[in-house]
This record gives structure tokens, sequence and C-alpha cells, in this order.
């Protein structure tokens, strides 16, 4: 059966670069620009053109190098910050312009001390202006996810009456539940007039741990699009990690959704943004982490040692990991020494073997990881005669 298409919008240059510390120059934001074209990713967010002289600029010359994703610059409902992003974005193959304003009453209430109706207003402004730039226009309703369904579905056709061909639906504080989320999509899909001329965009974030969760829960509820950033780096807790959608994607084909992007790329790219951003990956991050596809205990590494399968549900080569790894610690079993005894030449019985695993017991105990040297040390200390096959 033929995949549903799941277009992938990597913000990573603009939502991720909010993060304190992870500012990058326009050089460096070239470097990430091109890979992410080389992986695939569908829509690249430059930037916030008006922000600062330095954000335009960059937005400016990604336009210039990209050359199949579209780029996509963001904007408040305000003229001249769609100005601003049209001309930084005059250079894009396929620019996008990224308008759109807080629909939650909170937001209305309290940031911009206005009403519905005058919200309304503004969104539609917004949207019909960018349109005079760019045929390509996404509308973002901030704080959709505490957003009355009634009053956002209005905000949605709306802004589709104005030529709005992407509809962001945002959970920005990370609050909504999986199935609350879904079922916001869900909703949209059913009472929203003119819905098959926009596609539904999740953009979550993860202050509750539920960001690629309540992405994954969206898609399944009719939306097409995943708003995301390379190591899940966002504001506050981050936002949708790319790596994560992307595979949970590939790894449920029942789901017939997809993305185009090429995964082989994913580990090397997570490493150049982290460099980049000087922004350190955890070890236990999934699908990235140094930790994703290593093993220490000996029941987990005697499964994957027999068969990769027992405890991976995805081959490391996929993601751009040479290979598995087995880590020797105090946890490991007789079955991982002698995996990584032969690694490095020594073929063991299984009399020599249950004599150096009770000193390599001892030895563990003392240390957190054991390294091929000091197998090398154990073998020798264990004082019997194996010949090596190196």
């Amino acid at each position: 059966m033929s995949k549903d298409k799941v277009y992938i919008f990597d913000t990573t240059l603009r939502d991720g670069e909010q993060v304190p510390g992870c500012k990058l120059d326009t050089e460096q934001k070239l470097v990430i620009a091109e890979r992410l074209d080389t992986l695939g990713v569908d829509v690249i967010e430059a930037g916030f053109p008006i922000s600062s002289p330095g954000d335009f600029n960059s937005v400016n010359e990604i336009a210039k190098i990209v050359k199949n994703a579209t780029v996509c610059g963001l904007t408040r409902s305000v003229k001249k910050d769609i100005e601003v992003a049209a001309e930084a974005l005059k250079y894009a193959r396929k620019p996008r312009i990224h308008t759109g304003i807080g629909t939650s009453d909170s937001h209305i209430k309290y940031k911009f001390n206005s009403t519905r109706e005058k919200i309304l207003e503004r969104a539609v402004d917004a949207v019909r202006y960018a349109k005079t730039f760019v045929e390509d226009v996404e509308f973002y309703a901030e704080d959709a996810g505490r957003t009355d369904n009634e009053y956002l579905a209005k905000v949605c056709e709306e802004v589709i009456k104005a030529g709005a061909t992407v509809l962001n639906i945002p959970d920005t504080t990370g609050y909504c539940l999986p199935e609350e989320y879904g079922a916001k999509m869900k909703y949209l899909r059913e009472n929203v007039s003119g819905i098959d001329k926009a596609i539904l965009s999740c953009h979550c974030h993860n202050d509750l741990g539920l960001a690629t969760a309540n992405s994954i829960s969206g898609v399944i509820n009719g939306a097409r699009q995943i708003e995301c950033t390379i190591n899940g780096i966002g504001e506050r807790a981050g936002n949708t990690s790319l790596e994560e959608v992307v595979m949970i994607l590939r790894q449920h084909p029942y789901l017939k959704l997809d993305t185009g992007i090429n995964s082989k790329l994913l580990y090397d790219t997570s490493l150049m943004v982290s460099e980049k951003m000087g922004m350190p990956v955890q070890p236990n991050k999934a699908i990235v982490g140094s930790n994703a596809f290593a093993h220490s205990s000996g029941i987990h590494q005697d499964g994957v040692i027999k068969k990769r399968e027992t405890y991976e549900i995805i081959d490391p080569r996929e993601v751009g990991v040479d290979h598995s790894s087995i880590v020797l610690t105090a946890r490991s079993g007789r079955a991982a020494l002698a995996y990584r005894a032969k690694n490095i030449g020594y073929e063991l019985t299984k009399v020599q073997l249950d004599v150096i695993y009770e000193h390599f017991l001892r030895f563990a105990d003392r240390k957190k990881e054991i390294v091929d040297e000091d197998i090398h040390q154990i073998i020798e200390n264990a004082n019997i005669n194996i010949e090596s096959i190196a």
C-alpha cells in the first residue's frame, strides 16, 4: 500500500536557536541549512527576519543556497514583519511566510489585551497581506493547545479563506496529552470548512516530555506536517525531535505514514548540530544518543549477540551508526566477555572463559567500564595458556 507523505518542517535554525547559549553566526547556519537540505527536510525555517539584522542576513543567505526545501521566515501578525520577511526570502526558490497570532483566551486577554473578534481580524489581515508577497503562507495559532476548539476552528476557516496553505496548531506550552492533541486535529478535520485546501501542522513543545507523542498523535488524526528540530532542541524543554518522529513513522509501517528523510544522515547531522550549538546530546537520547545502541546488561548482551533484533528495533546503520556496542561492566555476562575478547584476538574455550570471567568480575567491580586494554590485562592475570588468534 502507498504511504501518505508527512512533511518535515525543521525549525532548528529558528526555534532551536532560541535556546540560551545556542546562538549561531551566518556561516554556521549556512552549513546546517545545507545539511538539512541534503537530509531531505521539506521546509527549513531559517529564522525570524525582523528580529535582528543578523537574522535577516542569515535568512537571506540561506534562501540563496537551499536547492530543494522550502525556505520559511517567521513573522508576527504585523505588516512590517511580513514585509521584512518577504524581502529576506526574495532569493528563495520556494519561499514561505509563517505568520500568526495567539488564539487562547490567556493570550488574547493577558498578552494582547484584546478580544476574540479583533484577534480573528488581525489573523485574517496578516495572512491576506502575506499572500500578496508569496503563494505559500503558513498560519500559526499560538497556544492552540489551550485554545477552545470551536474558536480555533473558526480562525482556521477564516485564514484558509484568506489564502493560508498550512495551518500550524502549536502546543506552545507542551500542556496537551496525546489523546487531547490528536482529538484537536480530528475536530479541525471534521469542523473546518475548506480544510482540504490546507495542510494541518503539528508544532509541539516538550515541557511535559510529550512533544514527540503529541506530534505522532496529530498525524494519526490528520495532520500532514510535523515541525521539529534536530536533537529536539528548542525553547525551555525543547521541541519535537526530528529523528524521533522520522524513525517512529519508519518503524510502524501499518500507520501508512512516512517522510522523505534520508535516515542514514541522522546521527551525523545530530553531531553537527550539537557541536555547532555547543549543546551536548544526552547519552540516553532516543535514536542519536551515545547509548541508543549500547548494551551493558548481560541478559541484553547475550540476546543482541545471538540476534540483534532481540533488543534493538532499529538497525543502527539505518540512522548512520556503524554498529551496536557491547559495553563491558560488572553487569555483563560470559557471552559479552567472550564476544569482546574474540574481537581483539582471543578465542576462548568454555573452561578458559569460566576462569577468566572470575578475574573479570573482580576487575569490573573496581571500574565502571572495561576497555580492550583491560581485557588483555585480565587474561594475563588469569595466568592460563591462551593462544591468540590475532
